[in-house]
This record gives C-alpha cells, structure tokens and sequence, in this order.
C-alpha cells in the first residue's frame, strides 16, 4: 500500500547526484515555461520532439533509474490513454453539405471538413446496441496526438523541477521573477510564502489518500458486491472523508504556525546558499545556449 512513496511526483528528492540538481533554479524554471508554453500553436512534429526530449532529458538527468521509473511510466500509460480516448471521440466536423455555395463555385478552394480517413469500423452490432460507424480520421489523430503529448509534456516537465529544485529554491525563484511586480504593491512575499506552504502540504495530501484506501483494503471492500449506487456512495463518502482530513491538517498547520509565532522570512533570505558560494557555471551556460537553440528552433520549424 505504499506505491505512492514509490511513484515521488511532486516530492523534492534531497541529494547532489546530477547535474539537474546542481542546476541554477531560475534555468528549471525558465525550461519549464519552455515547455508549457511552445507547445501552444505548434505542429505535431514539435509536439512529439518535445516529448522524445523530455524522455532524453529525464534518462541522462544523472538521477538514480528508482526515483523516475515508475512516475514515467505511470504517465506514459496514462498519455497513451488519453490519447486513444481523444482519438475514438468525435471531432464534430462541419459537412461539407452544409456550405452555402456549391463546391464547383470555388475550384481552388479546399472544404474545411475535408480529411483523409485512417480507419472506419462499423456500424458494430452488440444484441440491440449498435456502435458506430468509428470513423478515424485525419483531425481525430491530430486531437489524440496533441492530448496524449500535452498530458506528458505538462506532467513530466513540472515533475522534473519539483524532483530536483527544493521548495524554499522554488519560492526564492518565483519570487526573482515576479519580484518588478512589488513596485505597483503586489503581495510578493506573501504569494511567495502561500507557494511554499502549498508545496510542504504535497506530502500530507498524499498521505491522508494512502490512509483512506489502506481502511478500504484492510475492511476488504468488494464493488462489484455492492452494486453501482453503493459503490458510487462510497466513492462521494471516500472523497468526501478525504476532502474533511485536508482541511484538518491545513487547519492544524495554521495553528501551530500561529501558536509559534510564525512568520515570512524575507525575498533575500530565502536565496539558496549554493547561490551565494558559487559563479556562474559550465552546466548554467551551456543550458542557457542550449534554451536559446531551442526557442530558434521553435520559431524556425515548430508552428502549424
């Protein structure tokens, strides 16, 4: 019942194995906005070699093969699923009977439903149920293509800042960059503070979900027995039981925070002592050129 000790997504893994670890947190961060953000009006091409990076990236990280095997594959199978799933559904093209004007009017224009199918099954008969026709398509591939990239390239970027990069790191890094924002009296520290508190919470969430379904295992509970309205019953009662024991601990941690006398320590404190030790080093340029390459690339090749 500890898989998810052994699936560490979201946990800051403490260690100087890597040079992921040793790398400026302000770069992760800047690698991940990287991530999110060139992927938006981008072809499949880019989107699958953002993916192929990632999976470069994660494999020569330098990091022991036990703390990412399990979150990778994890997602991989969840990606895959997302993406057939998005597949199957419907695109809602447009016929191409329902244009105004006759096709023959415009012989050099091309119909916004045209597509080229990949594969059509069906109609499927099962007794009185009939399924289909499937119809696969050109823009059905592409939405499944894009979910299934979008799902990875989100989950495994994130993953891989907060497996190597400590929450105090990650706070003192978010607030450099929103740090010009405190000059029209925007709440930077606090922010700052709720970000690091939200972080130390990932541990709780997922402890107090590992307690509720150990009691559903040690009380052998059988679905299937209980029928689709009991089981949906305690599925609302297991969220709702969750969702009570998070408030409890948040409410715990703001008392205990106020009966210490508690407070935020300032922007310039929270800078990571191996900031101050050291220069600017072989692995911070070389992934700063690298970042640079990348975003050419992207403006070169990467759009629809």
């Amino acid at each position: 019942m500890d898989w998810l000790r052994k699936v560490p997504i979201g946990q800051y893994v403490a260690g100087n194995s890597g040079w992921l670890m040793r790398l400026d947190p302000r770069l992760k961060f800047a690698w991940v906005l990287m991530f999110l953000l060139t992927p938006v009006l981008a072809g499949a091409a880019w989107r699958v070699c953002i993916v192929i990076g990632l999976l470069i990236l994660t494999i020569f990280s330098c990091l022991p093969v036990r703390i990412w095997w399990r979150s990778v594959l994890l997602l991989v199978i969840l990606s895959v699923f997302v993406g057939v799933l998005a597949t199957l559904l419907p695109t809602g093209e447009i016929s191409p009977a329902l244009a105004t004007r006759s096709p023959n009017e415009l012989p050099n224009a091309v119909l916004a439903g045209s597509s080229w199918e990949v594969l059509r099954l069906g109609p499927l008969r099962l007794g009185q149920i009939a399924l289909g026709p499937l119809v696969i398509d050109r823009r059905s591939v592409e939405l499944g293509l894009n979910a299934s990239t979008l799902v990875f390239t989100v989950v495994q970027s994130v993953n891989l800042m907060l497996l190597t990069t400590a929450p105090e790191d990650l706070t003192w890094t978010l607030r450099w960059f929103i740090s010009p924002l405190s000059l029209f009296g925007f709440p930077v520290d606090r922010i700052s503070f709720q970000l690091l508190l939200s972080l130390r919470f990932l541990p709780l969430v997922q402890e107090e979900f590992q307690n509720l379904l150990r009691s559903l295992a040690t009380r052998a509970v059988n679905l299937r027995l209980l029928g689709f309205k009991a089981s949906l019953g305690l599925l609302l009662s297991v969220g709702e039981r969750l969702l009570a024991n998070i408030l409890l601990r948040a409410e715990q941690g703001a008392d205990a925070l106020l009966v210490r006398g508690g407070f935020w320590l300032p922007g310039d404190q929270l800078k990571p002592k191996a900031l101050m030790r050291r220069k600017i080093s072989w692995v911070d340029i070389s992934s700063i050129a690298l970042l640079m390459l990348v975003l050419c690339l992207r403006w070169k090749y990467g759009a629809l």
